[in-house]
């Protein structure tokens, strides 16, 4: 019984951290059709957000909450501005781009902090079931996620600011003649994208630390994620790493973490065989 409530628990977490680490990429990829392959090296400057401010004595959830998602969200709009901008519509080139961009990203920061992994604090102690001992920060990374995956739909379905982004997408010359601007919607949507991708990063930093290179594990897994789930930003990506996230943890469970991960990735392509549009591109086609 203990045993059985701890992988609950175990699925339930890996389910919040695949949508964590998945959401800004859906908006990004989801909204503007952007192939953004630095997308795991925004989730890594998140990290560092919380890592450094931590060590110059400034509170861990101000870090978390305020600095992470603000510093990554103006990096996102300086890309959006100085090269996204010039691509859209070339989605060869844009992978191009984003996928050197990560390199660059990476370079400095290696150069800066050196290609060592630094941990972060976890801000809360432990929980027993029986004789087996868990993380409670597992419980707060559960909330933050259902929190934010809320958040974002109450923000695109029932705000002016969601309106104006999702008929943008829809259609730029219409938005266009009613006097919006898409190129700022389209500035203001992937520094949203980049924000909520800080925010992860900053949130998970006590769990996968921080490195450098950090941001090329865990890019597959939102992308996965993000396809997986097709068209619908939130109803897609909630899907999708439901689906995933009990793959990997009931594999793991039954054999290791690297068999859970290739089973994660058997699954995707299953999935993507049987369902090529996605979770929704078949079901839930109506949601957001």
């Amino acid at each position: 019984m203990d045993v059985a409530a701890i992988t609950i628990i175990q699925i339930i977490n890996m389910i919040s951290m695949l949508a964590l680490m998945s959401i800004g990429l859906a908006v990004i990829f989801g909204m503007m059709r952007v192939i953004n392959l630095a997308h795991g090296e925004f989730l890594m400057l998140g990290t560092y957000a919380v890592l450094v401010p931590a060590k110059l004595g400034v509170n861990i959830w101000i870090s978390m909450f305020i600095i992470a998602p603000i510093f990554v969200g103006l990096v996102g709009v300086l890309v959006e501005r100085i090269i996204v901008r010039r691509l859209y519509g070339r989605m060869m080139d844009t992978l191009l781009a984003t996928w050197g961009l990560s390199l660059l990203i990476i370079g400095i920061m290696t150069t800066i902090f050196g290609n060592t992994m630094e941990g972060v604090s976890t801000p809360f102690g432990n929980f027993s079931i029986g004789e087996i001992a868990e993380s409670q920060y597992k419980f707060f990374i559960i909330g933050i996620a259902a929190a934010l995956m809320a958040a974002v739909f109450v923000v695109l379905k029932y705000t002016k600011l969601g309106l104006i982004a999702r008929g943008t997408m829809q259609n730029a010359n219409m938005a266009s003649a009613l006097g919006i601007s898409p190129s700022t919607v389209y500035t203001a949507t992937f520094g949203i994208g980049a924000a909520l991708t800080g925010f992860a990063g900053a949130v998970l930093a006590p769990v996968i630390g921080a490195a450098p290179t950090l941001g090329v594990a865990y890019v597959a897994k939102a992308f996965i994620t993000v396809i997986g789930g097709g068209q619908a930003i939130l109803t897609g990506t909630a899907s999708a790493s439901g689906v995933f996230g009990v793959i990997n943890q009931v594999v793991t469970y039954f054999s290791t973490p690297v068999l859970g991960e290739v089973a994660l990735l058997i699954g995707a392509v299953l999935l993507l065989r049987v369902l090529p549009q996605g979770i929704t591109g078949r079901f839930f086609r109506r949601g957001l």
